[in-house]
């Protein structure tokens, strides 16, 4: 076939923990990103660009299978809301689909580099039950776990930090006692054992969760963080180059810009906005190389190339050097905080010179849950499929069409519906309906300061009745709730999404329909499945003795 003739290949460059407002093209005029909006310049920019929840884990299973996370068991039902270890047993279930299996299915190269965040083995170590290539990726070279405070000597800790510090104190009131009470034996047993508990899992979590993969193989253990950015870099242009004559699909995962912050020579210092406007630019520029290997090889014109974050900034993020988090512009909230608007309205360009029309921009309400329809429609996959909650986006970008098919779209948090958006046809109005909030701390305070990030259970939320209901056409910073007094339509809008709930839950297994949860989709994210367990450890070497460094003179 000549590359005409034959089937188009796919770049998805997804970024980590950025906002909206962090990008030039959606209105930031301080951080430089000319490559970010290179693309979007040359291609098609979404404004109402919406991730399918407001934390990672969550947002990619629901942005690899096209459907909500609670579809899959990926939605949390209290405190913990991510995968917090790689010795865990929760993940993808193996028998979901991802776009990329559909995709190898229909005959093309597949490959992830960088983040994962999505689990790796079920019930003993090395059955990569989760891992990415029993999900449709052919070729894997990263973080199966993300980068985190732990990962970085001096940062601090993300995971379960007031349980280590409660664990901890255990342990040195025990040893305490050890000390003047010597010859009691359950004493000693207890020292042992809350050592154990304390140190094993936590202090050595950099060992345990800071790690490289490529395919199955550990080759990193822990990683030296500091050469990452260019490593990943290296691995993406060389997966393209590899693939130049056949159909592939590329997941570009980046690492950027979620903390620990690279300090990255040639990019420290360098920016406005001190180290996340570094990560910021620095990102930008490897955005920018990876389209210049595409142009380079001639591929641009059967390139399909889309950008996009897995969810907006974490505004609580800060220390006493400054800002760590990202900026959601105009938008309400962020990272972790439900159905606010900016937790999930991310950037979202597509660009494919000669089938995309330059400069075009596109303000109906899309998700990242259309890439897999919309990626399927492109490969001609016309196979049997589960039922999908995105929708193919080829109309809309090409502008054959001018209205989304998504008249209503849900928000959750966990597993508990937050929020429901209706575009009602023949309107430009989007009424976005909370039947929550996150109880923001301090009071008055914009975030959850306190727990650094918000909760979506019992205390940590307020539920309305009626709900908080808003039209983001004419208030896209959710600031002046609608009333039946000065909104005509409000009975109908509290009718037609009670609708749509309805019908959505009627598509859910029958335990899934209310907020509770039981065993006929298995919840990847409870306790039992979350914590760490050693013979579910990847490791370099015999377990406990894991370590290894990756010979990077070839790269």
């Amino acid at each position: 076939l000549t590359r005409v003739d034959r089937k188009p290949n796919f770049i998805l460059m997804i970024v980590d923990d950025m906002g909206i407002g962090d990008v030039g093209c959606y209105g930031n005029d301080t951080i430089r990103t000319p490559n970010i909006d290179r693309l979007a310049s040359e291609g098609v920019k979404l404004n109402q660009h919406i991730a399918a929840a407001p934390l990672c884990t969550p947002s990619r299973a629901a942005f690899l299978t096209g459907r909500y996370a609670l579809r899959s068991g990926m939605g949390s039902t209290g405190r913990v809301q991510v995968l917090l270890f790689l010795g865990g047993s929760g993940g993808l279930p193996p028998n979901e689909t991802t776009f990329a299996k559909r995709l190898q299915q229909q005959g093309y190269t597949t490959g992830l580099v960088g983040k994962w965040h999505l689990g790796v083995n079920c019930e003993r170590r090395g059955d990569h039950c989760h891992h990415p290539n029993q999900h449709g990726f052919s070729y894997f070279y990263g973080m199966p776990f993300t980068l985190f405070n732990d990962c970085v000597s001096g940062e601090g800790t993300d995971v379960l930090a007031d349980l280590q510090h409660t664990l901890r104190n255990l342990s040195l009131m025990l040893g305490l006692g050890l000390v003047t009470l010597r010859h009691l034996a359950a004493l000693t047993c207890l020292s042992v054992l809350a050592i154990t508990v304390w140190y094993v899992p936590f202090v050595l979590l950099p060992t345990w969760n800071c790690i490289i993969m490529r395919n199955q193989e550990v080759v990193e253990q822990p990683m030296t963080v500091e050469t990452l950015p260019q490593r990943l870099l290296g691995e993406a242009q060389n997966f393209i180059k590899r693939n130049a004559d056949r159909p592939f699909l590329l997941i570009f995962s980046l690492l950027h810009v979620h903390v620990p912050l690279f300090e990255t020579p040639g990019f420290a210092g360098r920016s406005r906005h001190g180290r996340y406007g570094d990560n910021m630019e620095e990102m930008d520029w490897i955005i920018g190389k990876v389209t210049e290997t595409v142009d380079s090889l001639g591929l641009a014109n059967n390139t399909l190339m889309y950008f996009t974050s897995d969810h907006g900034g974490h505004i609580e993020d800060a220390d006493a050097r400054g800002q760590k988090g990202g900026w959601n512009g105009i938008y309400k909230g962020g990272k972790a905080m439900g159905g606010w608007e900016g937790g999930i309205r991310v950037p979202g360009i597509f660009r494919w010179p000669g089938r995309l029309p330059a400069g075009r921009v596109v303000d109906e309400p899309t998700s990242l849950m259309d890439l897999y329809p919309t990626l399927k429609y492109l490969a001609q996959d016309t196979q049997p499929d589960r039922l999908l909650d995105g929708y193919n986006l080829m109309p809309l970008l090409e502008g054959a069409a001018e209205r989304s098919e998504h008249e209503f779209m849900l928000h959750y948090c966990g597993i508990y519906l937050n929020a429901v958006r209706w575009h009602p046809p023949g309107s430009d109005s989007i009424f976005k309906v909370h039947f929550f909030t996150p109880n923001f701390t301090p009071p008055g305070a914009g975030g959850c300061y306190e727990t650094k990030v918000c909760l979506c259970h019992g205390d940590y939320v307020t539920h309305h009745n009626p709900p908080l209901v808003y039209d983001l056409f004419h208030d896209p910073s959710e600031s002046r709730p609608l009333t039946r007094d000065t909104e005509p339509r409000f009975a109908e809008i509290l009718e037609q999404t009670a609708k749509a709930v309805e019908r959505h839950r009627s598509t859910l297994p029958q335990n899934q329909a209310g907020d509770s949860h039981t065993a006929s989709v298995p919840n990847q994210m409870s306790w039992e499945k979350i914590l760490w367990r050693p013979w579910l450890q990847p490791c370099c070497g015999t377990f406990p003795f894991c370590g290894c460094k990756e010979d990077t003179t070839h790269t």
